[in-house]
């Protein structure tokens, strides 16, 4: 049984995208979450010691991910969290790595805009009949409209 997780945070890194000898897109990048707590000695809002995480995306999730993502965007993340032991020489320590299932903008924090991309099926369409137009809302060829 997978166990998910959701986590929100602040994208601690640049997404870094790579694909693979295989053609599998792949985006990870940085999350810092912290809680936050009112300290009433001092009557303001403060940040606890954040918590790291890898995140990492694959196939169409990774390719929209590297398009959308910047260092310091807010953001909920979803996924199957994993923990990895590593050792380089003389250190060792545990990796946490997020796998994430969605991704998305946190809007406590901001607005967004969203945009669905052109499937690449239809985009080698449209290139071959540039005449032919798309509607927006279902990237389907429109018919005479």
């Amino acid at each position: 049984m997978i166990q998910q997780i959701t986590i929100t945070g602040i994208a601690a890194t640049t997404p870094r995208h790579l694909v693979t000898a295989e053609g599998l897109p792949i985006t990870s990048f940085r999350l810092a979450a912290s809680t936050r707590r009112f300290d009433r000695a001092s009557k303001e809002w403060v940040d606890g010691d954040p918590n790291w995480y890898t995140v990492i995306c694959f196939r169409q999730l990774a390719t929209n991910a590297a398009a959308s993502i910047d260092k310091g965007q807010h953001l909920i993340v979803t996924g199957a969290l994993r923990l990895r032991e590593w050792e380089t020489g003389d250190r060792t320590g545990i990796a946490v790595e997020l796998e994430a299932e969605t991704l998305g903008h946190d809007l406590s924090y901001g607005t967004a805009e969203f945009k669905r991309p052109i499937p690449t099926v239809e985009r080698s369409q449209a290139r071959a009949e540039p005449h032919q137009d798309l509607d927006p809302t279902t990237t389907e060829p429109t018919r005479g409209i």
